[in-house]
């Protein structure tokens, strides 16, 4: 029977691989997600409605109600939920949203999973709101 040789590229890349494996860094910085532009403003009281927002799926528009300078109510008065997985979907999705927003007091809210243009509808609205609050 004859030998196998090993060539002899992989035993140099298994040295440097195996030489690696102990070392410890400084983990790389992760990019942040881009977001909607947030500038911190003094809101008046009252009640706004953003600007309704076109996706693929439908419009998204918020209005805000707004009491001693903090937004204390969102609401998504309008959502796609023409089909029924925009349907399910925004179920999920828009009571997150809004709870992001009042906890964040602005638009710089998470994208939900699944529901990519709604959150982004969401948040274009919801500036859209606050932006009118703020005048």
């Amino acid at each position: 029977m004859g030998r196998t040789r090993t060539p002899a590229w992989l035993g140099v890349g298994s040295v440097v691989l195996g030489g690696l494996a102990g070392c410890q860094g400084t983990p790389a910085a992760t990019p942040a997600a881009p977001s909607v532009p947030v500038t911190p403003v003094a809101l008046h009281d009252g009640t706004f409605l953003g600007t309704a927002v076109t996706t693929p799926r439908g419009d998204v528009q918020v209005r805000i109600t707004v009491g001693g300078g903090r937004i204390d109510d969102i609401q998504v008065v309008t959502y796609p939920s023409e089909s029924p997985t925009s349907k399910a979907l925004n179920a999920r999705a828009v009571p997150k949203l809004v709870a992001e927003g009042l906890a964040a007091q602005s638009a710089d809210v998470d994208t939900v999973t699944g529901a990519t243009y709604t959150s982004t509808g969401y948040r274009g609205s919801l500036q859209s709101a606050i932006d009118q609050a703020g005048r």
